[in-house]
């Protein structure tokens, strides 16, 4: 559609049609029991493609479609990015693949959520708001720090930001 078209119902349609045709699998986060990702979910199931489907709380209006895909359709369910490898007929990554962080992938990102790029926090301040001992998010801190996602400095912690 040349720019400037106004959105209408069947132009999404269409769109999820094409979605659907040119990806090599499809994964749906999130959906409603009624929603455009469906609509593509289903285009790609009609072609054979690959379908997964990422499972959320039961009680979530926005997790119903994504269950109903896993029951209705056979949508692969998918928890991880090895499964989305799985899905696209990819071999999973190896532990000299995952990087630094390779037996600490829980640890290592629950200690980034309690990170900010503007602020700087205490290793204290981290373990608390991680929910962990101080001593095990040093240690993650340290590893990050080699690998080159979080800085120190004399305020505290910080996750650098993709500029530097």
């Amino acid at each position: 559609m040349p720019c400037g078209s106004a959105p209408t119902k069947w132009r999404f349609l269409q769109r999820n049609r094409l979605i659907a045709a040119l990806a090599t699998a499809t994964v749906v986060v999130e959906a409603g029991w009624r929603s455009g990702s469906l609509n593509t979910a289903g285009h790609a199931a009609a072609l054979s493609r690959p379908l997964g489907a990422v499972p959320g709380p039961i009680t979530s209006a926005t997790s119903a479609g994504t269950h109903r895909l896993i029951r209705e359709y056979g949508a692969q369910c998918i928890t991880s990015a090895d499964d989305v490898r799985e899905l696209l007929g990819l071999a999973p990554r190896t532990d000299a693949v995952t990087g630094v962080d390779a037996g600490r992938t829980g640890e290592a990102t629950r200690v980034r959520d309690a990170m900010s790029t503007r602020s700087w926090r205490q290793s204290t301040d981290i373990a608390r708001r991680a929910g962990m001992a101080a001593d095990t998010v040093e240690a993650i801190l340290g590893l990050l720090r080699l690998e080159g996602s979080v800085e120190t400095g004399a305020e505290g912690w910080r996750l650098r930001t993709a500029a530097g």
